[in-house]
Formats: structure tokens, sequence, C-alpha cells
């Protein structure tokens, strides 16, 4: 029986594999798909998150311990002295931001030698997905972090305490909060989105489903897309309301903006690619 991926991450012209059972992380070429490297940075790695040239893999669920190679080569940079677990980490100016999940604090390690260079304690337990990013840059220098059960807090590199955003009124999902149009997309844990203003967290809208909601929010012309776990695009006005819906297909997986004027759908099993001038243009 064959390994599929358990993580994929494209930095061109590479793109990087960690395969679900075995200890390789491999680099290829992301235009002939030929191998160019491979590391070996223990079995079920995980994570794989690529910045400044380096390649930070390991860390998920503690299996194996961070390491960092060279994006070009694959030589070992460095390597943790023991496991540990964290979410996916962030890439910043500065390293790599880490966290536990469910631990009461997020930390910064630098990108050269992995050294802390930095912590925050968190006023909730850090909330994230098994797979997926827990952190949402900002635009500003600034990290969003979903705490507890209804909690999103800003972590600044220039500060020295997690700051509240905002605190949603209904339980939200275990991940990271979708940041487009200057709003933040709060997934409820029952279906639906609660959207706030980023600037000062106060509710604009709420979006009623039965569904949950896929990560992602993408921009449109005049208004934004989103899909839910069930196979249905959503088109959303100014307003905040439902302009028009239709399904794609029996599961959508993420969601992601193309320019200049297409949505890219991970189905079960295949990638499609939708015109955003209107769910049913594909």
């Amino acid at each position: 029986m064959g390994t599929w991926p358990r993580a994929v991450v494209i930095d061109e012209p590479y793109c990087l594999v960690v395969p679900q059972n075995s200890s390789r992380l491999l680099c290829l070429d992301v235009e002939t798909g030929e191998e160019v490297w491979h590391a070996e940075p223990g079995s079920f790695a995980g994570h794989v998150v690529v910045n400044e040239g380096l390649v930070l893999v390991g860390g998920w669920r503690g299996y194996t311990p961070l390491s960092a190679v060279d994006l070009r080569t694959g030589v070992l940079r460095w390597r943790a002295g023991e496991c540990g677990s964290t979410v996916l980490p962030a890439a910043t100016d500065a390293g790599f931001l880490l966290g536990t999940p469910e631990g009461d604090s997020v930390r910064l390690i630098g990108r050269g030698d992995g050294r802390e260079l930095a912590t925050w304690s968190l006023p909730e337990p850090l909330a994230g997905p098994d797979t997926g990013p827990s952190f949402r840059a900002d635009g500003d220098r600034g990290f969003l972090a979903r705490c507890g059960d209804r909690l999103v807090v800003r972590i600044a590199l220039s500060e020295t305490k997690a700051e509240t955003v905002v605190r949603a009124e209904r339980d939200l999902t275990a991940r990271a909060v979708d940041l487009c149009g200057g709003l933040l997309w709060l997934a409820e844990q029952r279906g639906g989105y609660t959207v706030v203003d980023a600037s000062d967290g106060a509710e604009q809208w709420r979006i009623q489903h039965d569904r949950r909601f896929v990560s992602s929010v993408a921009s449109v012309d005049g208004g934004f897309a989103i899909a839910d776990e069930g196979g249905l695009l959503f088109r959303i006005d100014m307003a905040g309301a439902v302009s028009e819906r239709v399904r794609i297909t029996r599961r959508i997986g993420d969601l992601r903006g193309q320019a200049p004027s297409r949505l890219l759908l991970l189905a079960k099993g295949s990638l499609l690619a939708v015109d955003d001038r209107g769910p049913g243009d594909h």
C-alpha cells in the first residue's frame, strides 16, 4: 500500500513533501517533479515551514524534534535536543512562532540556531488543529491566535504581552482565524461565521449555517467567497448577505483565491478551479 503526503509546501522552484509513513523529507523540482535532495527528520514529522532559505520540519504531536535544513541543499543546520509538540509554526521576520497545543504560552525561536528569543503568556490555552495553521499574520508584524473556546488574541513581536482582540459569543472551531477585507472571520463550532472588524473586534454580521466552513476566505468582485465542508460554495456581498450559493462537489477541504479571477477548491481526490465572477461559472 502506497504512502500519502502528510504535508506539502511549495516555495518555488521547490516543492517540499513529507510522506505520511516515511522518515523522509523530500525536496522536488516544482516543474519536473524530480528529486533535488532528501533529508531524514524522523517518522511522522508532519509540520513543514519554509522561510528565508530555511526549512523547519518536525514537532507534530511530539513525534520528532524540530530541525532546520537548508532549502537549496538539504544540509542540516540545527536540530533540537529533544522531541516537543507544537502547533504548525509561523514564520516571522525574527524567527518562528511555536506553541504547544493546549499550552499557556507562545514562544519565538531563532531561525539560525533554534534558541528561544521571546515568550508570551496566554490568557487561555492555545487552540490549534491537528493539521493546518494556528497563527494568522495580521499584516502589521503581528499574529492572531485562537485561545480557549471563544478568544482571539494578538501577539506583536514588539510587545511583551498578548492582547485580547475579541471574545466571541459562541464557541469557535480550534483553528486559525481567517482575515480578509479588513474583517476577521471566526468559524463557529456548530457551523457558520461570526464576522468582526479586525481593528476593534466589533461584530459586523453573522452568517448562519448548519455546516462548518472550510478555512480561508477569498475576495471576489463585490464581496467574498466561502465554502462549507459539504461541497457548497457561497458568494457573500459587502453587507454580509448570501447573494449566491451553488453545490460544486460532495466535499471541499480548502479554498484559495488565485489571481486574476479564479478560486481553487481542494476536493476529495481533486483540485478544482472556479471562475470567481460567479460560483456557477466553473
